[in-house]
This record gives structure tokens, sequence and C-alpha cells, in this order.
């Protein structure tokens, strides 16, 4: 059976798996094998992945750089959520998920059984289970039959998620005291929160 301990092996030997997650299904594997997702996806390289974490302290401590506290202060309000948020980081995780990129997009999901395997595997490199430019699967059926022979996360079935993508937030900097963050995308959980946005 695909539990948590066995898809954290798949992962750790370099193969991508197929997990639940509290708005879309995720395409993930570890983050020095990105290259992967963006293979199965056929997805332009310029899209960066997210690095979904277990909790603040795993991706705090992977990370291994200091944390502004209005960062802190608004993954504690969003996390667990289907927030991400797109902190001005660089260095070998950014490398991997956003190449030539000087920003990294970050999340922790509300959906225990992500979590628990995030646990086990540490952050991985996340995007949604769809082909390039298809519709994104909403079930284990659907992100099975986009990529056939991957590990998915049992039991089946999953927990439904929203169906929808995460609100993605971007870091502008203390100088924006009005609003130093950006709504990029609006998505399942309102923005609110975000300095007004």
């Amino acid at each position: 059976m695909n539990e948590p301990a066995h898809l954290a092996r798949c992962l750790a030997a370099g193969e991508a798996v197929l997990f639940p997650t509290d708005t879309l299904p995720a395409l993930a594997c570890r983050p020095e094998t990105a290259g992967l997702l963006w293979r199965l996806k056929q997805r332009p390289a310029d899209k960066p992945l997210i690095l979904m974490g277990a909790d603040l302290p795993q991706l705090i401590a992977v990370l291994a750089v200091p944390w502004q506290a209005a960062w802190l202060e608004q993954a504690r309000r969003s996390w667990p959520g289907a927030v991400t948020l797109v902190l001005p980081i660089t260095g070998a995780l950014t490398d991997h998920l956003h190449p030539g990129g000087t920003s990294l997009g970050l999340r922790v999901p509300a959906c225990e059984r992500a979590r628990e395997l995030l646990r086990l595997s540490g952050p991985l490199a996340t995007t949604s289970a769809n082909r390039s430019g298809q519709p994104a699967a909403t079930t284990a059926a659907e992100a099975a039959r986009q990529f056939p022979g991957l590990a998915l996360l049992e039991p089946l079935p999953w927990p439904p998620g929203s169906g929808q993508a995460s609100t993605v937030l971007a870091w502008r900097g203390e100088e924006r005291r009005d609003d130093p963050w950006a709504v990029l995308r609006s998505g399942a959980t309102p923005a609110a929160g975000a300095g007004g946005a």
C-alpha cells in the first residue's frame, strides 16, 4: 500500500509522486530532482515550482535564512492553509525550483495526509497535478490518468480539496508600509490580512 513511508522512499529514490492537498492534488518530488516535474508536466522551466513543507519550523530550518518579523507574522496567519508566500530568498533551493529567479514560493497545506508525508520526506518541490495547459486534476483518479505509473498516496479516496489553486502573496518590502504584500493570484483563500489587499 502506498502509505506515507512508501512514498517517502519513492521520493528519496528520485521519483515523483501524487498526493492530496487542501486545494488541488500535488505532483511532487525532492527539490534536487525538480527538473523531473517540468518534464512530466511538459511545462516551461521559467514557471517556478512551490516548496511545500509540513510546518513553518520545517521550512525555516531547511531554508537557513533569517526570516523578517512580517514574514513570520504572515506565515503564522496563513498556514496551514491555501496561501503561498513568495519571499525574496536565494540559494540552492531557489536554484532548483526557480532557476535564475530571486524568490521562492512556500506553502504549508491544511491537509493532514499531505503534512504526514512532508514530515517524513522533508519539504518537496510541488506543482498542480496536470499537464501544462490542461485543467488541473481534482481527484486521485484524474491525477493518475494524467500521470500513469506514479505512486499515489493511499488510502483512497483522497479528502476533497477546494478545487482552486492557492492564493499567492509576494513580499514587496517594508518600505510599502501601506501594503507590503502583493496579491499575485487570488485563489482558494481570500487575501485578507495581506495589508488590506
